[in-house]
């Protein structure tokens, strides 16, 4: 059986990018997933960086069973009272004046509407996002994604800008200190757009941290210092806080500790907590302009009241059991065995993140930051033997990047187990490459 699913798979599946698990995996529950052979795996992603309640929280279950069997869909022009209670549930999570709410499917597609609905309140076309930047594969969202996925499709929209990453472990502008000197980077950057555009700057989309990219944090101040140049070319500031959103990290939404308010700000993942759901959140004076000017985004399921129901629930459980303060907690928690992991193993090059969203860069060398991709897929192989499921990117002149997620629910035993068969992992690779 097992021989004839995998022949199925490989005969009827059309492949996406993804390299799949080689795993039949038959249920989830909490901070596991279970394969057909009765193997438990530890999911150090929550799934795709979503399930920040964990797999099959029963407080989702519940309102799926009560919810599916009540009201699913409706006709996209229809209103029902969960569509309306996530919608003020989340404007009053956010700072003024963050206050109007469109509920879509998923991350690419609220990126979507967040750039169609920029470009027509500016009458601009020019959206500039970061070198290593994941927003989404549909049309104007992966225009504005550079990190992969752009080669062999043809020309994207007109008008989009690249500025550089402010990757402070790898900085490419740096002081009399050999210290990243951000500001001068981002000057630079604005700069170059500036002798590029055509007089039509409509936006910057960029994630607050860099999650495909390499969990890469901008300085503080960079964020703010961003919204600055945005306003003085009359740009708006989109925030795409698919992963960093909801409490991941520390924080409800990661741009609280810059003291600035993004003009339009983009949820996923996290919203549904594992289930297709969205939202575009920005102002009323933008929504009011968009408007008037006859602003389109009908989709068949905007406004579904099935995951906007699910989406309410997950406010519920992030603020009943204060998961803000336990993601600081065990954040602070997962960081410091990860220190201690690249204090024991040469090739943990940099540790970074917030809260539960974290990231280990691996290297051959600590001085030249020297990568090599067969190490990462090494160290991935052998941790899912051991039973840990982990993600790695790797990008060009740059070492595997793990990412590590681990549902707000989690346990710090669970974390510690997740520690020690990836310190064992990296021992092993590491072993049998110096053996090699």
């Amino acid at each position: 059986m097992t021989d004839e699913f995998w022949a199925d798979a490989d005969a009827h599946l059309l492949r996406y990018g993804a390299t799949f698990v080689p795993e039949i995996i038959e249920r989830a529950e909490g901070s596991f997933v279970c394969t057909e052979s009765g193997k438990k795996i530890l999911d150090f992603t929550s799934g795709q960086m979503s399930s920040i309640l964990g797999h099959s929280h029963p407080d989702i279950v519940a309102t799926v069973q009560r919810q599916v069997a009540t009201l699913d869909h409706l006709y996209s022009g229809m209103l029902s009272r969960p569509v309306v209670d996530l919608s003020r549930r989340l404007a009053e999570s956010l700072p003024d004046p963050l206050d109007k709410v469109l509920l879509l499917t998923t991350g690419a597609e609220s990126n979507e509407a967040a750039i169609r609905l920029a470009k027509l309140v500016t009458g601009k076309h020019e959206i500039v996002s970061f070198a290593r930047s994941w927003h989404g594969m549909t049309h104007a969202a992966a225009a504005a994604t550079y990190v992969a996925g752009r080669t062999g499709y043809g020309p994207t929209a007109p008008g989009n800008f690249v500025i550089p990453t402010p990757d402070s472990y790898r900085p490419d502008f740096v002081d009399a200190d050999g210290v990243f000197d951000w500001q001068k980077q981002l000057d630079v950057a604005f700069a170059l757009v500036d002798a590029q555009s055509t007089g039509s700057l409509a936006a910057c989309i960029v994630e607050p941290i860099l999650s495909s990219g390499g969990i890469i944090e901008p300085p503080l101040g960079y964020l703010a210092a961003l919204k600055r140049k945005c306003e003085e070319r009359g740009m708006l500031l989109i925030l795409d806080e698919a992963q960093t959103g909801l409490c991941r990290t520390g924080d409800w939404y990661a741009f609280e500790r810059e003291g600035f308010v993004p003009d339009i700000l983009t949820l996923s993942k996290t919203l549904g907590a594992g289930l297709p759901l969205a939202a575009v959140v920005t102002s009323a004076a933008i929504e009011r302009e968009a408007h008037d000017r006859g602003f389109l985004f009908f989709t068949t399921h905007v406004n579904d009241p099935l995951v906007a129901a699910v989406g309410t629930t997950v406010l519920d459980v992030l603020q009943r059991d204060h998961l803000d303060v336990r993601a600081t907690e065990l954040g602070a928690f997962l960081r410091t065995g990860l220190l201690e992991l690249q204090g024991r193993h040469h090739v943990v090059g940099d540790v970074r993140g917030r809260g539960l969203l974290q990231g280990i860069e691996l290297v051959l060398d600590r001085d030249t930051k020297e990568s090599s991709d067969e190490l990462g897929h090494a160290i991935t192989r052998r941790c899912l033997d051991l039973g840990l499921h982990m993600n790695i990117v790797q990008l060009a002149g740059s070492g595997g990047t793990f990412r590590i997620a681990p549902a707000l629910t989690s346990t710090e035993e669970e974390l510690s187990l997740g520690l020690s068969i990836l310190d064992q992992a990296i021992g092993e690779a590491t072993a049998s490459r110096v053996a090699a």
